[in-house]
C-alpha cells in the first residue's frame, strides 16, 4: 500500500477522538466551525484531511477565525499551509456556516 493509499484511508474512532480533542479552540466562534465540521465530516474524514485540520489547529485563535471568515488568505497567516489539502479542510469548515 503506498503513501497515498494511506492517507485516503477513513480516520479511526481513536485518531478522529484524539483530533477533536486537539481541535478545542479558545474562541467561541472557531469551536461553533469545528463543531459544525465534525457534525457533517467525522464519518467520512480521511488522513489525509485530518491532518490538513491539525495543521491549521497550529494557527493562533485570532489567524484560525480569520481564515475560516476568508478576511485573510491562509498564504498571508501562513505560506506553508497553502496547499490543496489545507484549502479542501477550509472549504469543508466553511460550509454550513
Amino acid at each position: 500500500m503506498d503513501m497515498h493509499e494511506v492517507e485516503d484511508n477513513l480516520l479511526d474512532e481513536r485518531a478522529l477522538s484524539k483530533l477533536r480533542w486537539r481541535c478545542r479552540r479558545g474562541l467561541l466562534e472557531n469551536d461553533l466551525f469545528i463543531e459544525r465540521f465534525f457534525q457533517n465530516f467525522s464519518e467520512s474524514l480521511t488522513v489525509r484531511q485530518a491532518h490538513a485540520l491539525g495543521l491549521l489547529m497550529d494557527l493562533s485563535d485570532n489567524d484560525l477565525l480569520d481564515v475560516q471568515l476568508a478576511r485573510k488568505s491562509v498564504a498571508q497567516v501562513s505560506e506553508s499551509l497553502d496547499r490543496e489539502d489545507v484549502h479542501e479542510v477550509l472549504s469543508m469548515l466553511r460550509k454550513n456556516c
